[in-house]
């Protein structure tokens, strides 16, 4: 079953940093938080564990809220997702997201916005 992904209203267009030397003073602390973001995945990395990197590279906790995916699609592959971590899991896992040439929306246009 393919779960439909709705209302992207609510979301807007996110530039992370493009590394952890851009990552600004307070970024690195160690609190909880968490931040729903979507994220459009190109089909070149469908054979990619993407998510999976999510997860055991940078230790957060990801619920995965929607998807839109199939095998074989001819289009790209669409995830509605809530990362929990500290601030700076998030933003070096944002940082790898945006190093693939992942599209990232996000609820608010501050990323760095504690939503826990």
């Amino acid at each position: 079953m393919i779960a439909e992904i709705k209302d992207d209203s609510q979301f807007t267009l996110m530039q992370p940093a493009q590394s952890t030397a851009e990552l600004v003073n307070g970024v690195g602390d160690n609190r909880p938080t968490q931040i729903r973001i979507r994220i459009r995945v190109s089909q070149k990395y469908y054979h990619e564990p993407v998510i999976s990197h999510l997860i055991s590279e940078y230790s957060l906790n990801v619920n995965v809220n929607a998807a839109l995916l199939a095998a074989n699609a001819p289009n790209d592959g669409w995830f509605d997702l809530e990362l929990r971590g500290t601030n700076k899991q998030i933003q070096r896992a944002l940082i790898y997201l945006n190093q693939l040439d992942v599209k990232i929306w996000s609820q608010s246009t501050d990323p760095e916005e504690e939503n826990w």
